[in-house]
């Protein structure tokens, strides 16, 4: 039986067995392409296609933002998204990813980035949250995460996630035909560190689209006109983690959730985008 969704298409529900046969069967397929490090130029078609992943990945993120708040778990914010994709007719990429076990990382307050989420792990008022999305529709991949604020939070919270938001806007700003990737990394560790804060280096954006991550590999800080020239048809994720305090990193002995060192804040913001001719569609937006 086929089902209408909320989002918009029509699709058939696959089981949760299915998903996961599904997403073995794409990576096992792709992984000796993505290994080889090349970027790839996206046509048309593919672009087309990615584009429509990227707007469900958009979607799901609008969806779920009205049923944040205080009290719920991340595990309800992992099944809304498990089951908004599936009822699209597109499959949760992180889910059995290398081994990651859910369907979106829900990161909070210290945590950098891949948290995982849990019955136990309430949201309480004055959290910082950041739920990082990726769909794969048809083969195609879209990518974005966003900062969520729960309830009141401290001056100091708010305004870290302002920052690394504009951080974000700033380094988009800076995608265009001849440009470098230097001049985005630039960009972002210019302005977090006038405002005293750290860019995380552990961890950077990725080519994305036909595969989950692809090269070039997007830093966050570096120095301007220097590195891969960008060309049209290139399709990279900008994904600033921004922190409070020390850049560095600890992993949890679960083996994906990233800590900040020092236990300070870190916000994320992140963005699937496409080099035009004569700029930049944010596919994400």
């Amino acid at each position: 039986m086929q089902k209408r969704s909320n989002l918009g298409w029509l699709r058939t529900r696959k089981s949760a067995d299915e998903v996961v046969q599904d997403v073995a069967q794409t990576y096992s397929r792709r992984q000796k392409q993505a290994n080889k490090r090349e970027i790839i130029i996206k046509n048309e078609v593919q672009i087309a296609g990615i584009r429509k992943s990227c707007r469900l990945t958009r979607d799901i993120l609008d969806a779920i933002t009205p049923r944040i708040r205080p009290g719920i778990t991340t595990e309800q914010i992992n099944t809304w998204v498990h089951e908004l994709t599936l009822a699209n007719g597109a499959i949760p990429a992180p889910l059995n990813y290398r081994g990651y076990p859910k369907s979106v990382c829900t990161s909070i307050n210290e945590v950098i980035c891949h948290g995982i989420p849990s019955p136990d792990r309430v949201l309480r008022e004055g959290d910082i949250l950041n739920v990082d999305v990726t769909t794969i529709l048809n083969g195609y991949y879209g990518d974005s995460s966003r900062m969520f604020l729960i309830g009141e939070v401290s001056p100091e919270a708010r305004k870290l996630v302002e920052v690394t938001r504009e951080c974000l806007e700033l380094g988009i700003a800076q995608v265009k035909p001849g440009n470098r990737l230097g001049d985005i990394g630039y960009a972002i560790q210019k302005h977090a560190e006038s405002h005293g804060y750290s860019v995380v280096r552990a961890f950077v954006g990725h080519g994305t689209g036909l595969y989950f991550h692809e090269a070039p590999d997007i830093l966050h800080y570096g120095v301007p006109h220097t590195g891969v020239e960008l060309v049209p048809g290139m399709v990279f994720t900008i994904e600033p983690m921004i922190n409070i305090g020390t850049y560095e990193v600890r992993t949890l002995s679960d083996g994906w959730t990233a800590v900040t060192a020092d236990g300070s804040l870190s916000a994320q913001w992140e963005h699937t985008v496409l080099v035009t001719g004569d700029g930049v569609e944010v596919l994400t937006a």
